[in-house]
């Protein structure tokens, strides 16, 4: 339903163009009728019967079905290859994308991050810190906290109280009466906690390419628990791909610190790295593309991407890992995480747009012949209704083939 209510801007074009097309051909069959017969004095019937073959050549049924009859069989394709596109407008709009921007974690990389350093600071040790960040860390749907959870594995935990999540920033609970922060540099700069003598801990692991995750109160630092996630086998060669099919700027959005964010962008190739952004900031950056760009496309999975989403000329979320809400804002789901299907939406929608020219061409130009067959009297109204039946089936089976077109 969704998908029908979304016309393509094309689609809209044929609609309006069809509006004004049908009268105009009605007043020209009256013209041929009215002005050989009144002005020439030449017989009645015979232009009467042009007259006819006139409009039954000229409806224009398949320069109307060229477009939606494309975008449904393109839309159809996408389904069989675990993509679904809510609407023909997001379609063809992916076609015209000059600019594409990417969350990290979840996106560009496996989003099965696994903790790979755990530094206890202030004389904690190293089970309780872990059990403390574990705590904290439980109730919230952020790939790196599970990952903490899943290494504490059945560590005994204490119970908390008040947990919170702070987008872009970590979360936050009480534990036996304090409150307890597990988070990055921007939410301990926020709660007042000196971290300048952990600095060169901190710095030592992001330019790793890990995240390091502060675990502490408001007074100090207990500890840090680090944190790294692989990349994509496909994603190099999805950003590759996506460059050759005409994209211009590929940039990355991401939470994580500059250190972790330039570390990944630098073996992607990216042009263009946002990094420590809270989920308006993304919204905020995704303008900034748009500004310089154009048309921008935007790739996530997660609860802090959906506004940046909704920016985008086109959202596109992953639909097994990503959330709920990032797949209600998206207008179009990658059902198997794959982002190699991104290249591929781009040239499904740029073979559509091509097959909707080539089908309104088409339609256009038998009618125009036809046209001037019944001009010079050469068809007549069974003859008219042929032609003008196999350009709508010529239309409806070009059309119909983007359906199994392997697009490549």
């Amino acid at each position: 339903e969704e998908a029908q209510a979304q016309k393509a801007p094309m689609q809209q074009f044929v609609d309006v163009f069809a509006k004004y097309y049908t009268p105009a051909v009605i007043l020209a069959a009256l013209s041929f009728i009215a002005i050989p017969t009144v002005f020439f004095g030449q017989s009645f019937d015979v232009w009467f019967y042009k007259a006819l073959v006139l409009l039954v050549i000229s409806c224009p049924c398949a320069l109307v079905i060229s477009t939606p009859v494309s975008i449904v069989s393109a839309i159809g394709n996408a389904s069989r290859h675990g993509v679904l596109i809510k609407g023909g407008a997001h379609l063809e709009q992916m076609g015209r994308i000059e600019a594409i921007a990417f969350d990290k974690t979840g996106t560009l990389t496996s989003g099965k991050p696994v903790v790979t350093d755990i530094v206890p600071l202030n004389g904690i040790a190293r089970e309780e810190l872990l059990s403390l960040a574990a705590a904290v860390e439980k109730w919230s749907e952020h790939p790196l906290a599970k990952a903490i959870v899943a290494h504490a594995g059945d560590m005994p935990m204490q119970s908390i109280s008040n947990f919170q999540a702070l987008p872009g920033r970590g979360a936050q609970a009480d534990v036996a009466g304090q409150t307890i922060y597990v988070g990055n540099r921007r939410l301990f700069e926020e709660i007042g906690c000196v971290i300048a003598a952990d600095e060169s801990r901190l710095t030592r692991l992001e330019e790793q390419g890990k995240t390091a995750m502060l675990v502490g109160t408001s007074q100090k630092v207990l500890g840090v628990v680090a944190v790294a996630d692989t990349l994509r086998e496909e994603s190099l060669a999805s950003l590759s791909a996506l460059r050759k099919s005409g994209v211009r700027t590929i940039a990355m959005l991401t939470g994580d610190n500059e250190r972790v964010a330039k570390a990944i962008a630098e073996e992607l190739h990216i042009d263009a790295v946002y990094s420590e952004l809270l989920p308006e900031d993304k919204a905020t950056a995704l303008k900034e593309l748009s500004s310089k760009y154009g048309r921008v496309a935007m790739v996530g999975d997660g609860v802090n991407d959906a506004p940046a989403l909704k920016t985008a000329n086109v959202g596109v979320a992953m639909g097994s890992m990503g959330s709920d809400i990032a797949v209600d804002a998206a207008d179009i789901v990658l059902i198997g995480d794959d982002i190699a299907k991104i290249p591929y939406l781009k040239k499904l929608s740029n073979a559509t747009i091509r097959t909707i020219k080539f089908n309104i061409s088409m339609s256009m130009l038998i009618n125009f012949v036809a046209v001037g067959m019944s001009v010079f009297g050469w068809l007549t109204p069974v003859t008219g209704a042929l032609v003008h039946n196999a350009g709508s089936v010529l239309v409806v089976l070009n059309a119909a083939l983007l359906y199994d077109r392997q697009i490549k």
